[in-house]
């Protein structure tokens, strides 16, 4: 007769083996590189706020995932279901491909996600794959809950990531990583904060280009549910700029501030546009030298 620990783990080895294949690829193996893993309610969610910063990352060989915890099969004002959750899988592998990363979308449902136990599962499986060094992510405040809950899922899984006996299908990391916020303009209860602010100029146009292709979203759902479906071009050249002046916004005054921290005045201040990072204080507490170390595009402290 099995013991009820021994069924425990048959069933959660089941359930694991019923994952779509791409989310069991391990990272490689340690050879100097970073591992960053970046976690959005929706597919083109991460690309939003961290596309640029991880078109940085993957121009210097580290490795960068980026995972939709839902599938998107809501987000549409004419289509819905499997057929646009297949639609959305295929723009965001596309948006990945054309930076350079790898990009997963969980199958769960959009506008129905809940912080359960089996969702923070498959967050630790996850994070615990890639043996994220960076682990990106929205606050857990935001005006849509699938956001709201991918932000708890995240800093529920941050220290059980290290706990053998939690998810025990796939090896527990033996040590807590780095943990930080996405950048969002929300205000109560507390206003985000930017302790990292990195310059993207110079890969704008790669950001760009993983919105692009993003095409049932940039240039139809949320033009239409913001009541803007009919300003988009129809022209692609157009089109491209309207997604640049609609979706490249200029830094805020705490995140200039932050660029000035990290760049100093001169380039601090020349920046156009910036992804900025708040630090969950749930993972590893990085200093300055860590956070140089996570982000090696920063300047040294000397200002080279």
């Amino acid at each position: 007769m099995k013991t009820l620990a021994a069924v425990v783990v048959m069933s959660a080895v089941a359930l694991y083996a019923q994952q779509p294949s791409s989310e069991r690829v391990q990272a490689p193996s340690t050879d100097g590189k970073l591992n960053i893993i970046a976690f959005g309610a929706h597919p083109d969610d991460c690309d939003q706020r961290a596309g640029g910063t991880a078109a940085k990352y993957a121009a210097l060989g580290h490795r960068v995932r980026f995972v939709a915890v839902t599938n998107g099969d809501a987000g549409h004002q004419t289509e819905g279901g499997g057929a646009l959750a297949a639609r959305r899988r295929a723009e965001a592998q596309e948006a990945g491909r054309r930076i350079g990363i790898d990009y997963v979308v969980l199958d769960n449902h959009d506008g129905e996600l809940l912080p359960t136990l089996d969702a923070r599962a498959q967050i630790i499986r996850q994070i615990r794959q890639w043996k994220a060094d960076l682990v990106l992510a929205p606050r857990p405040n935001d005006y849509h809950p699938d956001h709201r809950y991918t932000g708890v899922l995240v800093q529920d899984a941050a220290y059980m990531v290290v706990v053998p006996n939690v998810a025990p299908d796939t090896p527990a990391l033996r040590k807590n990583p780095v943990f930080l916020y996405f950048e969002d303009g929300f205000q109560k209860p507390n206003p985000f904060t930017p302790d990292v602010a990195v310059s993207i100029d110079e890969v704008i146009e790669k950001k760009l280009d993983m919105l692009d292709g993003h095409v049932s979203q940039m240039y139809e759902w949320l033009p239409w549910v913001d009541g803007k479906l009919e300003q988009v071009p129809r022209d692609p050249v157009a089109r491209r700029r309207w997604l640049q002046e609609s979706r490249a916004p200029q830094p805020t005054p705490a995140v200039r501030a932050a660029l000035i921290k990290w760049y100093g005045a001169e380039r601090g201040n020349a920046v156009r546009h910036a992804e900025a990072f708040e630090i969950c204080e749930y993972g590893a507490r990085p200093n300055e030298a860590i956070i140089r170390k996570l982000f090696p595009f920063l300047p040294n402290a000397s200002g080279d």
